[in-house]
């Protein structure tokens, strides 16, 4: 099973470092007083030619470090391709998007839904034709920037930026969100090579007509063999970055992830951008270096009810079907865990909280009135997918089961109630315990930690007393001396006026 949101899962060289100048002025050891003005005068002198040798270097060294620009470009025409190509064309299937992701019937445009919370929400895309070897190109446009207004009733801003796409490569099982997992990687509108969550900004920003091309590079033999490059308008945006371990070896398959945005891709034959070299594109892709994902077979789909009991671990068994990715999930938790991909922070759980109506408190009216869930129920039945509609309590009750199941009447759906009760088989069981385990070592790791950050805190404390008590007894020993001088001083100042004093009367008696 697979949730809603996840159906499918310049490089800058500096100038060059600036030379040491050479030592100028007088030996600082030196005494200034025995040095005669005429040395002065004959030193000061001297260093000016160095100084300006030194700033003649450094601008030389300048020039030169422009003159050089970035690297040479590495990659070179491509050869004719010799060999079968394939057959299938290069498209997105239903199965490899999300929700609220629309491919256009021609013009090869992608655009998402953008009612209510929709609109802060991620689409993802990810193509049928996956890369195991060669060198190939695919590319995107920005043709539509959607903005829409901030609500401003608003207790939290939405995720920025409003705007985005990223485009890249993702394994078969991946997160339909690019960048968020250990299986994809790609460029960002913001000049940032993500994978795993991770940004490095390395390339060039790109925005609505720009023409972005993504280069793949699976040549053993080429000089940037496993490596994917961004290209913009045709130029090179970004050196060539290593691709991940963890994709190395698999088919790596063209994807975006978009929001607020219409995007007009490109797989071939033709480049909209040409390149400096010549290069295959997707389309074009010799059958033993692809592989093509097949659109799943005409037939009735099906919607599926659980019927579970409260507690007794309904979504535990959902989370084991996982691996079977022909069902999507339609269920409030799974907009929750979009949302969470989507940029925006999940609240905290409580009590009350739960998986079949959590609480969503966004602080973003639109997000909290339940018009995401309302809009994908209303697509679901016109998608060409299966369904699972996971609602605890609205699948046990039989009243708000016919009337959820009476919005999929006339839709050529099959619609299934499947009672869930009873004795779990093996596999659910090895499951849930091995669950409640994690759960309880996670539980106990972070009992662990905090005593031991508990510990860390109380020794940093007391360490910080003892040094404030050590402080506070050097001022006031600083103090205690400051005032016997201070004392000492008045007594020495006292004597001196009595002496001064006693003198003055000596002096009167001797002159009487």
């Amino acid at each position: 099973l697979k949730p809603l949101g996840s159906s499918l899962g310049s490089s800058h060289f500096g100038p060059a470092a600036p030379l040491q100048r050479p030592s100028a002025g007088a030996d600082r050891n030196s005494s200034p007083r025995a040095m005669a003005p005429e040395l002065k005068k004959a030193k000061t002198e001297e260093s000016e030619p160095a100084e300006k040798a030194g700033e003649e270097a450094e601008k030389g060294a300048a020039e030169e470090a422009k003159d050089k620009g970035p690297p040479p470009e590495l990659e070179q025409d491509a050869p004719l391709a010799k060999g079968v190509k394939i057959k299938e064309p290069a498209t997105f299937l239903t199965q490899d998007t999300t929700m609220n992701c629309i491919a256009s019937g021609f013009g090869n445009m992608l655009m998402p839904l953008t009612d209510g919370g929709l609109q802060f929400l991620l689409a993802g895309a990810r193509c049928n034709v996956g890369l195991k070897a060669g060198r190939y190109l695919f590319e995107a446009k920005v043709v539509e920037f959607m903005n829409p207004a901030e609500d401003p009733t608003a207790r939290q801003r939405s995720p920025l930026p409003r705007n985005q796409l990223r485009a890249g490569v993702a394994a078969a099982v991946a997160s339909a969100f690019l960048g968020d997992g250990e299986l994809s990687a790609c460029f960002d509108a913001e000049g940032a090579f993500i994978h795993n969550g991770k940004k490095q900004v390395c390339s060039q920003r790109f925005g609505q007509g720009d023409v972005v091309g993504v280069l793949v590079n699976l040549d053993a033999q080429s000089p940037n063999a496993n490596t994917i490059s961004m290209f913009k308008n045709g130029k090179r945006a970004s050196q060539p970055q290593p691709l991940p371990d963890t994709l190395k070896g698999k088919p790596l398959f063209p994807a975006f992830t978009f929001r607020n945005v219409t995007v007009h891709y490109n797989f071939g034959p033709k480049p909209l951008a040409p390149l400096p070299f010549t290069c295959h594109m997707v389309k074009d892709a010799l059958a033993k270096e692809a592989a093509v994902t097949a659109p799943e077979k005409d037939g009735t789909r099906e919607v599926l009810f659980p019927v579970c009991l409260p507690d007794e671990g309904t979504f535990d068994w959902l989370d084991l079907q996982q691996g079977d990715k022909r069902y999507t999930e339609l269920s409030e938790r799974a907009v929750l865990k979009w949302a969470e991909k989507s940029g925006f922070s999940l609240p905290k759980a409580t009590a009350k909280t739960s998986n079949d109506k959590p609480e969503a408190a966004f602080g973003i009216p639109m997000m909290d009135d339940g018009s995401v869930r309302r809009v994908l129920h209303a697509v679901a039945p016109v998608q060409a997918r299966n369904y699972v509609v996971m609602e605890v309590k609205g699948n046990l009750l039989k009243e708000e089961r016919k009337e959820l199941a009476a919005k999929w009447a006339g839709t050529g759906f099959k619609r299934t109630a499947a009672v869930m009760i009873g004795e779990p088989p093996a596999d659910f069981k090895k499951k849930t315990q091995a669950l409640a385990l994690r759960l309880k070592q996670e539980a106990s790791d972070a009992d662990f930690r905090a005593k031991q950050a508990e510990v860390k805190r109380k020794k940093a404390q007391e360490k910080r007393q003892k040094q404030l008590e050590r402080e506070r007894k050097k001022a006031a020993k600083l103090a205690k001396k400051k005032q016997e001088a201070l004392k000492k001083k008045l007594e020495e100042e006292k004597k001196k006026k009595l002496r001064a004093e006693k003198g003055e009367e000596a002096e009167v008696e001797e002159s009487k």
